[in-house]
């Protein structure tokens, strides 16, 4: 497999769409959670189905920079690259986790307040309450996903969680199934893998409570690293890439059936190519993809396209406490896009001050870390210093 990236190589918009992603998902559960409705935007599964195909985008583009001097051959390499993913996971996880633990009960008021006022079916209590050990010990060895009891048990969005450490853990075979077989064949064999494992699952009657089994989603986490391909050839097939990559999101998997959830799937995938491979592009699709490019790589996406993550473990524990005091003092005196917007307003704020808090003491050290951890295999023979793109 020809490699064309360079080591400058840069895809201005992937902070500003990562931002997006995580804005996507606070705003997409203020509004579910204040009960006003919005198209496209009350969906926070779709923002979660954005992060999907950056992670397996930005898993290809920074990890082909280094093929050269970490080859997916050595068995070295794939420890090094695990361990630069848990070290950007988990730090902040954990700490998320046990706040969240130890705010169970109180969390789980909050909800109960939203669910009533709603008129929807109340939360498990299990999903707040659970300080077993056996669960906790599931989160921290990020081996929940794999369980449909589990998956979902915690008052944290961490259900993607489990679903991206094990799209981590059988990344660098992914790539060298790659090698041996191209793009193309490549991603049409792990989809079909996939889709006899949903077979199975369903034959079973075995159901997750949210996608968090990498089957469910491997078609998502495939469009990015399809799309990330073009880039990696010499000589692109940028088109062919791009139907395979629609015709993989037209696939539900994990997801709900209906035209609407499969014309915003396509229109992602759509949007995503042309922002990502703009050059590309002839004419005046190319300049207006081009300029949004590059106004998404700007400073302020850049801020939010750092503190995503912690958006992302963060908001729920902020907004659920908002939303049911906004709904409890004020209830049917309000209309529901005023009731959003008041909630929105305070939430936002809190939630990125508390992000940038926790990327400077937790994610950066925690990244810091890593690195000294990774500094011990680089004893025997240099490596290449892992640049900062690639905690991200």
């Amino acid at each position: 497999m020809n490699n064309s990236f360079t080591a400058s190589s840069r895809i201005e918009c992937l902070d500003g769409l990562r931002a997006a992603a995580a804005l996507w998902v606070l705003v997409g559960h203020c509004l579910l959670l204040t009960g006003w409705h919005l198209p496209v935007l009350g969906d926070p599964a779709l923002g979660v189905d954005l992060f999907i195909m950056l992670s397996g985008f930005l898993m290809v583009f920074h990890y082909q920079l280094r093929q050269d001097k970490e080859p997916w051959q050595r068995p070295e390499t794939w420890l090094k690259f695990w361990t630069r993913r848990y070290f950007r996971i988990a730090p902040l996880f954990y700490v998320m986790l046990l706040f969240a633990l130890a705010l169970g009960p109180y969390l789980y008021e909050s909800r109960t307040v939203i669910d009533a006022f709603l008129q929807r079916s109340p939360q498990a209590p299990e999903r707040f309450l659970d300080g077993s050990l056996k669960n906790i010990v599931a989160h921290l060895t990020f081996l929940f996903g794999l369980s449909p009891n589990l998956a979902y048990r915690t008052p944290l969005p961490d259900w993607s969680l489990g679903l991206e450490m094990q799209f981590y853990a059988v990344f660098p075979a992914l790539m060298l199934l790659v090698r041996r077989f191209d793009w193309i064949w490549s991603a049409i064999l792990v989809a079909a893998i996939g889709g006899l494992a949903v077979m199975i699952l369903k034959s079973l009657s075995i159901h997750f409570p949210m996608p968090s089994f990498l089957p469910l989603k491997i078609q998502v986490f495939l469009c990015g690293m399809l799309l990330a391909g073009v880039l990696a050839q010499s000589r692109p097939r940028p088109l062919l890439h791009l139907a395979l990559a629609m015709a993989l999101a037209a696939i539900p998997f994990g997801d709900g059936y209906g035209l609407s959830k499969f014309l915003i799937r396509e229109a992602l995938v759509l949007g995503f190519f042309a922002l990502v491979l703009y050059r590309m592009l002839p004419g005046m699709a190319g300049t207006v993809a081009r300029r949004t490019a590059v106004a998404l790589g700007g400073s302020i996406f850049h801020v939010l396209g750092e503190l995503s993550y912690s958006i992302y473990l963060i908001h729920l524990l902020v907004l659920q406490p908002v939303a049911a005091f906004v709904i409890a003092r004020y209830g049917d005196g309000l209309a529901a896009p005023l009731r959003f917007a008041i909630v929105l307003a305070i939430v936002l704020p809190v939630v990125c001050l508390l992000s940038f808090v926790t990327y400077r003491v937790i994610e950066m050290p925690g990244q810091q870390l890593g690195r000294v951890v990774l500094s011990r295999f680089a004893r025997k023979k240099p490596a290449l210093k892992p640049s900062p793109a690639e905690w991200h």
